[in-house]
């Protein structure tokens, strides 16, 4: 029993959103339909396989039981509906179909956050309230987000789109997977940054062609290699100068240079091949104050003109502090006020600045300000703390 418990925990862990894939595939786009009928094929293996033996090919053998377990509820259905099936079984999944499940959850008919949900239930397996406790909401909400999603999606084809269709496609599935990401990392939930991560990886090996695909498996994976000092042991978050750099993973490090070589190699730079070079960049620093800030400022400069945002001028004033002192970034600081008062970040930095320039009074409102605005309990924690030593 034993061993056949093993090989299913490992095959669903692997194969489980290819097979959700081709069964929604051959069910009309009916997701829910395709997920019972895999979870009564996973009944029927533990039933079977401590008796019979584990098969070989056990995603084939899961997706030929679960496609006769949805046949024969089809028959009971509606007198000869599964006529209008093909009753050959489906093959086993492939890479291809775990790819065109990513994509079919990231639909462009969906809303960004039902993309988000629909990713974690659909590819990562993460149980409906995980992802409302990861998302802050009822479950019951969760669940019903879920469900319109799984209805809008109906119809679908559950294939990986053509390389017409796939630009116009591929940045809704990497903002989805990027937010997946930051989600557990913002908030220091290792379980949901570990997805994003692996989920960006498999995009990434799926799509060796693709150069944003490997930027953002390479961005993800630098920030990844951190991960154990972002926290001490009381579980406060540190922040990225303070943090213990020889307790760094070094093979994550290498791992994401050598990731984000392979997109370089492709010569079609992209906003996540950018910030994965920044990225980069505070890796491979011996210190935070050490770090190339020219460098990184000028990575900045190559992102914003490729894709201007409030948030990477923001990122560049930091650089700007170390490059040209703190008096110019806190002018390039303030002049991002009409777009980013209402963002943490933008108070907290300017917090940072206003005490490098002895302002401390303004500081100590300046961080006020962006505990007010924080969305999660390791970042008012943080925030407290330095307010509490500005006042003290």
């Amino acid at each position: 029993m034993a061993d056949a418990v093993a090989a299913l925990d490992a095959v669903w862990r692997t194969d489980a959103p290819g097979m959700r894939a081709v069964l929604a595939r051959r069910l009309g786009g009916d997701l829910d339909r395709a997920e019972e009928a895999l979870q009564d094929a996973v009944g029927e293996a533990l039933r079977r396989w401590p008796v019979d033996g584990v098969p070989d090919n056990l995603a084939g053998w899961l997706v030929t039981t679960a496609w006769r377990k949805a046949l024969d509820v089809l028959r009971r259905e509606a007198t000869g509906r599964a006529k209008a099936l093909d009753l050959d079984p489906p093959a086993a999944p492939t890479g291809d179909d775990r790819l065109a499940m990513i994509f079919a959850c990231c639909h462009p008919t969906l809303s960004e956050p039902s993309q988000v949900a629909l990713t974690l239930s659909a590819v990562s397996g993460l149980a409906t309230d995980e992802i409302a406790a990861a998302y802050l909401v009822p479950t019951a909400t969760m669940a019903q987000r879920l469900v319109r999603a799984k209805r809008a999606l109906r119809g679908a084809s559950f294939t990986v789109p053509g390389p017409d269709e796939r630009p116009d496609r591929l940045p809704a599935v990497l903002a989805t997977v990027y937010l997946v990401f930051n989600q557990g990392y913002d908030a220091v939930r290792r379980d949901l940054a570990r997805e994003g991560l692996e989920l960006a990886g498999q995009l990434a090996d799926l799509m060796p062609g693709e150069p944003e695909a490997a930027g953002l498996a390479a961005l993800l994976t630098l920030h990844e290699a951190r991960a154990a000092t972002r926290v001490d042991a009381a579980g406060r978050l540190v922040l990225l100068a303070d943090q213990d750099r020889s307790r760094w993973d070094r093979s994550m490090i290498l791992a994401g240079v050598r990731r984000l070589g392979q997109a370089v190699a492709l010569g079609a730079p992209g906003p996540y091949q950018l910030q994965a070079a920044i990225a980069v960049q505070h890796a491979l620093a011996p210190s935070y104050a050490d770090t190339d800030w020219a460098a990184v400022r000028g990575h900045y400069d190559r992102l914003l003109a490729l894709r201007p945002s409030p948030v990477a001028a923001l990122g560049r004033a930091v650089a700007t502090g170390f490059v040209d002192g703190p008096s110019v970034a806190l002018a390039e600081v303030d002049a991002l006020s009409g777009r980013l008062s209402g963002y943490r970040m933008w108070h907290a930095t300017r917090a940072d600045l206003l005490v490098k320039l002895g302002r401390t009074g303004e500081a100590a409102e300046a961080s006020r300000r962006a505990l007010a605005l924080a969305t999660n309990d390791a970042e008012r924690d943080l925030l407290r703390r330095r307010l509490a030593a500005l006042e003290g």
